[in-house]
């Protein structure tokens, strides 16, 4: 019997492969390669599919119009898988990303006046000077460099976000930061297949690394918010700044606890820097291998521009640079998986009903690639997104989530991201080395290439 033929021990479900020995088979398959697993569920099922994994039945869905329909219109029915939220609360805390019900509104309240379109427009001479300095030092270093793109958005990233949520601090070296929060991230997703998780303390090298890198990014938050505080004045611009007078609309009293401060300053710090620089290493890269994209980018930057840095009113001039951060999130979203939700009572999918206490799982990367909506959906082709092109459905771009639990900082991102690729092929052309394969992705919490790409940078001259 072939592994995705429709099982007909669940009337009334979807239809979805058999589960062999309890599902095993499929817990195996999607621990090697859970996109490869979702993207050939999908091509069977293109949909919706059922599957059953031990006791839990997981509903996949694909149709964009029914995943509108779960995540916006019966979003106040679900709430995120439990042993996500168990397992990801080890590096987030409580915070806006793991909590639910009333404490998740209440954060939310709290921290939506900080990320509107045009608070998010005060932070961009904040991202220009880090994107500058690290430019600059680049520019130091020589003509003509072999750059691992990842380390290079890593460190301008890493800079955007502290100085955003901080003022003007700097890390000397991000490394340490960055491989903190890989493990934190690899660690995260490999536990999800698991039964259940060892203790903090349990003295196993996997843990240890866990409770090191936790450590590690715990101790450098706690440095940065001691020192914002010893300097603080209400009138700050940073996040920081906003968190510490943040107050509940429904309860002006009540502002953040210290560890809730912790907490909401953790989340912003390892999201607001990682899927940044994630989203934008995929980016470089495609730029590199579509030279005729970035020729249309670069003579766009350079009549708009005129040599100056950009702004949030400029980068609103450069159609092809955005359609091209798009496209790039489009192939390779940075949140490929989002959480997987519970049904707290019976969920609605089109013509399909999901039983209360099953789970539901939605993956962008499967349903951004599908090519009912997307034309040859695996290539490049930022024209897409451009003004004028033929309307995409909703719900089939979703690298930011939808619905009430969307992306706090999506404007955020977009804005830095903007920023940073602006300036970035003001200065050089993006060039990919004869030879050189294009990565497989590397799924933790982000997607992320799997070997580094490095580009040769090549000066451009003066307009």
């Amino acid at each position: 019997m072939n592994s995705l033929t429709t099982q007909a021990s669940h009337p009334g479900l979807p239809p979805g492969p058999p589960a062999h020995l309890w599902g095993l088979n499929h817990l195996r398959s999607m621990k090697a390669d859970y996109l490869g697993f979702v993207s050939d569920l999908q091509q069977a099922h293109p949909d919706i599919a059922h599957v059953q994994v031990l006791n839990e039945h997981i509903t996949h869905v694909f149709n964009p119009d029914w995943v509108r329909e779960i995540l916006v219109d019966q979003a106040a029915h679900l709430i995120r898988w439990e042993r996500a939220t168990e397992v990801f609360s080890i590096a987030m805390g409580q915070s806006v990303l793991v909590t639910e019900g009333a404490q998740w509104q209440r954060q939310r309240r709290m921290l939506q006046p900080g990320f509107t379109p045009k608070r998010v427009a005060g932070y961009a001479d904040l991202m220009v000077s880090a994107a500058q300095y690290a430019l600059d030092a680049l520019t130091a270093q020589g003509a003509g460099q072999s750059v691992n793109m990842d380390e290079l958005m890593t460190d301008m990233t890493l800079d955007v976000i502290l100085k955003a949520l901080f003022g003007a601090h700097r890390v000397a070296n991000a490394r340490p930061v960055s491989e903190a929060i890989q493990t934190l991230s690899h660690s995260g997703v490999s536990e999800l297949f698991k039964l259940f998780s060892w203790p903090l303390w349990m003295p196993l090298p996997a843990v240890r690394r866990v409770r090191h890198a936790k450590q590690s990014l715990d101790r450098i938050i706690q440095q940065h918010i001691q020192a914002q505080q010893s300097n603080a004045h209400d009138d700050g611009q940073d996040l920081l700044t906003m968190l510490r007078l943040a107050r509940d609309p429904e309860h002006p009293d009540q502002g953040l606890s210290a560890q809730e401060l912790h907490d909401q300053t953790m989340v912003m710090f390892q999201a607001g820097h990682e899927t940044t620089a994630t989203a934008m290493t995929w980016w470089s890269g495609l730029i590199a291998r579509h030279p005729e994209v970035a020729e249309r980018i670069h003579a766009e930057v350079d009549t708009v521009l005129q040599g100056q840095a950009p702004t949030p009113s400029t980068l609103q001039q450069l159609p092809w640079l955005q359609a091209s951060l798009k496209e790039a999130m489009r192939l390779y979203p940075p949140a490929a998986v989002l959480f997987t939700r519970r049904a707290c009572k019976p969920i609605t999918a089109g013509p399909w009903t999901v039983p209360q206490g099953h789970l539901i799982a939605f993956t962008p990367y499967v349903i951004q690639r599908d090519a009912r909506w997307f034309e040859s959906p695996d290539q490049f082709k930022p024209e897409r997104f451009l003004p004028g092109a033929p309307e995409i459905p909703r719900g089939t771009w979703m690298p930011f989530g939808t619905g009430p639990r969307v992306c706090i900082g999506q404007h955020f991102a977009m804005m830095e991201m903007g920023l940073i690729a602006a300036m970035l092929l003001q200065r050089y052309k993006l060039q990919w080395p004869a030879g050189d394969a294009w990565p497989a992705g590397d799924l933790g919490v982000t997607l992320r290439p799997a070997t580094p790409i490095r580009l040769h940078l090549q000066p451009r001259g003066p307009l």
